[in-house]
């Protein structure tokens, strides 16, 4: 859960994050700065802090005491001096017999066959193996993001996200199937598609035993068991499962009909509308009648057609008691009680209940 502003109380006065340790705040302005101000009288090289300008120093006094025996160079300190020992002879993991530069590198692998994870990010407690991975993960702390694409200006806390966010600008698309030669950007994009090839469904409901090809289609499934709706209208307060259902909801307080049909480019406000409307183009009609073994678009076109056979009439006039096989009927019937004649000659101006009344009239001004 994210933290309020009483409980960041330090800001940073260049982009007004806030920050709840004042040690975060500090390493999140060098991101601005980028201030060396630590001075070599020598070279003119510069230093963020005072003790690397220290002991860079010794490199000009000559100051080295420290020998590698192998190939004589010299070090000012004995931890620099063990580190550099492993270019010569290597650090070997003996589990797995891969070789490291650095006795730290080493430890940390470790951590992978023992399933340690020693390092402890101090704001949230969260775990790590390796201190480039803590390093890493300090960023959704401390908001800093330096890789900058110089397309769109969007910043990215690892050159790994820049990296795939090029792809979007370029259309590199680097990963394919060999079965079906479609290409991903991602390397788990191609991962997920081989299950389609596969067959395999590797995510498992835990209530219902129901198997799922994405982990994302499990976790959305879920909210059926939990009955949680976290997509809520600001307008109508409607909750949904999913924010592309809200998305889609939205249109009906727009007006906005964002799905378009490319064949003959009628709008809709829901996709799964566009869905149904495309077997009208491609002539699919999978609702078969049971009795007359006629063909449907959709089921609700099916279920209103067997009304014919069955001869129920669901919808009742409150007024007159008049029974109607559709809602629209009854709708139009209405307007017979209340007088009113939406459809109005543009010719004299006469109004008809009817629309295909209004048109046997134009016939009359043709």
């Amino acid at each position: 859960m994210e933290k309020n502003a009483e409980e960041k109380p330090f800001k940073c006065e260049v982009c007004h994050t806030t920050f709840g340790h004042h040690g975060l705040l500090k390493k999140h302005l060098m991101a601005h700065t980028r201030d060396k101000t630590y001075k070599c009288e020598v070279c003119d090289k510069l230093f963020r802090r005072n003790s690397y300008l220290k002991k860079h120093m010794m490199t000009h006094k000559g100051d080295n005491p420290l020998k590698c025996d192998v190939c004589l160079k010299q070090f000012v300190s004995s931890s620099v001096l063990k580190n550099h020992m492993g270019v010569h002879t290597g650090y070997q993991c003996e589990i797995c017999d891969k070789s490291f530069k650095r006795s730290g590198h080493l430890k940390e692998h470790m951590c992978i066959h023992s399933g340690d994870k020693p390092l402890k990010c101090e704001v949230c407690q969260k775990m790590f193996r390796q201190s480039n991975a803590l390093k890493l993960h300090m960023r959704v702390h401390t908001g800093v993001k330096p890789f900058r694409c110089e397309v769109c200006y969007q910043m990215f806390r690892q050159s790994g996200g820049l990296k795939l966010h090029m792809r979007l600008h370029t259309g590199d698309m680097p990963y394919k199937c060999e079965i079906c030669h479609k290409t991903f950007r991602q390397v788990d994009g191609l991962k997920i598609h081989m299950f389609i090839h596969t067959g395999d469904k590797p995510f498992k409901c835990e209530v219902c035993q129901k198997l799922f090809r994405h982990s994302a289609t499990l976790k959305m499934h879920m909210l059926v068991h939990t009955g949680e709706r976290p997509f809520k209208c600001e307008i109508c307060d409607k909750t949904f499962t999913r924010s592309s259902h809200l998305k889609e909801h939205m249109g009906i307080h727009s007006g906005e009909k964002q799905f378009k049909c490319e064949v003959c480019q009628q709008m809709f406000r829901h996709r799964n509308v566009l869905k149904l409307h495309m077997r009208v183009h491609a002539g699919i009609k999978p609702f078969k009648c049971g009795v007359c073994e006629k063909l449907f678009n959709q089921s609700a076109d099916l279920k209103m057609h067997m009304r014919l056979h069955t001869g129920d009439k669901p919808f009742e006039c409150e007024v007159c008691h008049n029974i109607f096989r559709q809602s629209g009927h009854l709708k139009r019937h209405m307007l017979l009680h209340s007088g009113q004649k939406p459809f109005n000659c543009g010719v004299c101006g006469e109004k008809f209940i009817e629309s295909n009344t209004l048109q046997k009239h134009m016939t009359k001004h043709a």
